[in-house]
């Protein structure tokens, strides 16, 4: 089940982080927006990764597998991989557009926040109830003043991006054609996500990167 294997790898890098010492995983993994360039692996490396506050990973661990148990039976395996990968890397590119290059994250929320944005349009889709959505969208979004090195640009960023995915997991038609379509508009989702990384960084001062 791919949503108990991001919970488990999750939780193993954050006992990880503590029997390391000198914050060797967050120093490596981390994302910051001056590290796209040489390390754009952070992007994604990054939403395994959370604060020692141990309030951070619980509500993200807990808003994963309430979120993991209603979408990927829906998705399937692999759709709901590529929806929570896209969204995470989305996560960084909102904190890369937004944030100042020298901010630093780490945290699930951006990919957690693209469940959001899927389990809304799902819903929303079939008719269902929101509100259970909206409040759990609201703490989510809550911690993000109260807990360091998490960024409401990359809750935003996953939002948009998983909304947009799933848009086309929900909508394409029952047709031949509707895996070509779901997959063409996914990857559409990160050519953009790409584009845009790209865009931002040359517009970065060649000595951000030295």
């Amino acid at each position: 089940m791919i949503t108990i294997t991001m919970m488990a790898i999750c939780v193993a890098l954050f006992i990880v982080e503590w029997a390391i010492p000198n914050r060797f995983i967050f120093e490596n993994f981390a994302y910051a927006p001056f590290t796209t360039k040489t390390e754009p692996w952070r992007m994604v490396t990054s939403a395994f990764l959370h604060s020692t506050n141990i309030t951070h990973i619980a509500f993200n661990m807990y808003a994963l597998w309430i979120l993991g148990n209603a979408l990927e039976p829906a998705f399937g395996r692999v759709r709901f991989l590529a929806v929570y990968l896209i969204s995470a890397m989305a996560g960084s590119v909102g904190v890369l557009l937004i944030s100042p290059v020298d901010t630093v994250v780490v945290g699930a929320s951006g990919a957690v926040f693209g469940l959001f944005g899927a389990l809304f349009v799902v819903q929303k889709k079939r008719g269902g109830d929101l509100r259970q959505i909206i409040v759990l969208l609201l703490i989510n979004a809550a911690l993000g003043f109260f807990i360091p090195n998490i960024a409401w640009q990359a809750h935003l960023g996953g939002l948009i991006a998983g909304a947009l995915c799933t848009l086309a997991i929900a909508y394409a038609p029952a047709t031949a054609r509707r895996n070509v379509i779901q997959w063409g508009a996914m990857a559409a989702v990160v050519l953009l996500l790409v584009g845009l990384t790209l865009y931002k960084v040359s517009t970065f001062p060649a000595y951000t990167f030295s």
